[in-house]
């Protein structure tokens, strides 16, 4: 009879929680992503076209919570330089996050297979941190923003070529 109970109350509780889970609606404005993915097949870097549509991704979920997916930018290899088309990611970010000040957010240093696991955790953790002193020289408090190496552990496409390979030398920005 106890056990009954127990199991019964377990049922209501999953299928109360299942029942209150979060939809989330994405939309999505202009091609940018399918731009940058030819971009990068083309040349290993994203194109700048189709730049000026919009360049974040915001997500709406239920009960009006807005977060915003920033774009991802992209390095040449052994790199962690800014390149001009970095820096019109990093403003449209730094416009963001200066109109959103409750805002923080993480850079994720990420790098190709190529090299050594330390070398590529110190390589990943100069890119996110060249693309955080940026945002701080664009007037977003330092504070605000946390930078982390993942090196070649968390690569964006698995394969071993080129293009891949231009797919995970890359600084990726989550919305905390």
């Amino acid at each position: 009879m106890r056990k009954s109970i127990i199991f019964t109350c377990l049922i209501v509780f999953i299928l109360a929680y299942a029942g209150c889970a979060e939809k989330q609606i994405t939309k999505t404005e202009g091609t940018t992503s399918t731009q940058n993915e030819s971009a990068i097949k083309q040349n290993g870097k994203p194109s700048a076209a189709g730049e000026t549509a919009k360049q974040n991704n915001i997500k709406e979920q239920a009960g009006s919570q807005i977060t915003v997916d920033l774009r991802d930018m992209h390095f040449d290899f052994d790199r962690y330089n800014l390149h001009p088309e970095d820096k019109q990611i990093l403003s449209s970010h730094a416009d963001y996050l200066l109109k959103n000040m409750n805002t923080k957010i993480v850079i994720e240093g990420n790098c190709d297979e190529r090299g050594t696991t330390e070398y590529n955790l110190v390589l990943g953790e100069r890119r996110a941190k060249e693309a955080k002193n940026y945002l701080v020289n664009s007037g977003v408090n330092q504070k605000r923003i946390k930078t982390i190496s993942y090196g070649k552990e968390r690569p964006l496409d698995p394969a071993h070529n080129e293009e891949a390979w231009a797919k995970n030398r890359r600084d990726h920005f989550v919305v905390k």
